[in-house]
């Protein structure tokens, strides 16, 4: 064990699958894990922590994906789109309380079409701030358009790089099309994100060390790592969900094989537990993503139940995560946050 651990300080390009499965079958050296992902985090990406504001456009969703409270088959879910000058506004007081980057993120909504997603880009991109998209898979050709509109990152989470579970949790899509739609991302120039949920029904140590393994293949720009989280509205509502420990370690583990990506705490990290995005930010994260949607529509964004946030005044996330931040002495990101190997714009 000590030769993998040493491993992962100093040749952490050569740890293999066998290797990542071990890790995440014991608890025995999760402290040094840990601490070796703060470690790389301070050495490569140093103190700061950049905040990414998401504007969650539109709870609508022609899919299926049986984790997900937005999915097509939810009839207990209010729906909403927000309008282009609604979403323009929000951008607008977001770039004013001087927030680097602006995250869209929707279900699969095809009422956004290619043309009016290539507009928001424009308008918001005069706001100097970094655009990042999160509204899952669309044609490649609109990919690029959106690239020589102007944005800068795209995320999409592969969720499980277990073929298997994969299809199993998505009926109409398959893991090797999510795996095409990412590369083609990183090809147009993109900065793309991807990452899974820890804990899901069927998934092990095997499953989440796939995860890693594919994550080191893509060499994901961003990684966005949370539990499974059971929502009673969806096919998955019995099942147990993930736990604090498994994801951070994760977490940390792709930290360390990945030591320059951008790996947000996420959400749900405070969602089951109070201080969750705390220790994801010492256990590898440099990155926060509070929740700017407009209210009314915020609280009928529900992927999963008891998300944090929901009811706050509209701009009360921007002051409490730095706040968090800063009480973690570390420093409220001032730049744009891309990922080391990029140019800041």
């Amino acid at each position: 064990m000590s030769e993998i651990i040493n491993k992962l300080k100093t040749k952490k390009d050569s740890i293999t699958y066998e290797e990542l499965v071990y890790l995440l079958s014991t608890d025995k050296y999760d402290q040094q894990i840990f601490e070796l992902a703060d470690q790389i985090r301070k050495k490569y990406v140093g103190n700061e922590v950049h905040i990414r504001a998401i504007i969650e456009f539109s709870n609508i969703c022609k899919m299926d994906c049986l984790y997900c409270g937005l999915r097509k088959q939810n009839k207990n879910l209010k729906r909403y789109r927000m309008k282009p000058e609604e979403i323009l506004e929000r951008a607008k007081l977001i770039a004013e309380r001087n927030i680097k980057t602006i995250v869209l993120q929707s279900g699969e909504d095809p009422f956004y079409t290619t043309e009016i997603i290539k507009d928001l880009i424009i308008e918001i991109k005069k706001l100097g701030v970094a655009v990042t998209l999160s509204i899952g898979e669309r044609e490649f050709e609109e990919y690029k358009i959106w690239k020589e509109a102007g944005a800068d990152r795209y995320l999409m989470r592969h969720e499980t790089a277990d073929s298997k579970l994969y299809k199993k949790l998505h009926p109409s899509d398959t893991f090797e099309n999510r795996k095409k739609h990412l590369f083609k991302l990183k090809e147009l120039g993109y900065e793309v994100g991807a990452g899974c949920m820890v804990g899901l029904p069927g998934q092990g140590p095997k499953e989440l060390a796939k995860d890693l393994i594919f994550l080191r293949e893509l060499d994901s720009d961003m990684i966005g790592i949370g539990p499974f989280i059971p929502n009673p509205d969806t096919p998955l509502k019995s099942e147990k969900g993930g736990d604090l420990n498994t994801t951070l370690k994760v977490i940390a583990l792709a930290r360390i094989l990945i030591p320059t990506a951008n790996i947000p705490a996420t959400t749900a990290m405070g969602s089951i537990h109070p201080f969750g995005r705390q220790l994801a930010l010492k256990c590898g994260a440099n990155v926060i993503m509070p929740n700017l949607t407009p209210n009314p529509y915020r609280p009928n964004y529900t992927l999963y139940p008891n998300k944090i946030c929901l009811f706050e005044a509209d701009t009360a996330c921007i002051d409490c995560v730095r706040a968090m931040i800063k009480g973690l002495n570390r420093k409220v990101g001032e730049t744009h946050g891309f990922r080391i190997k990029y140019s800041a714009v």
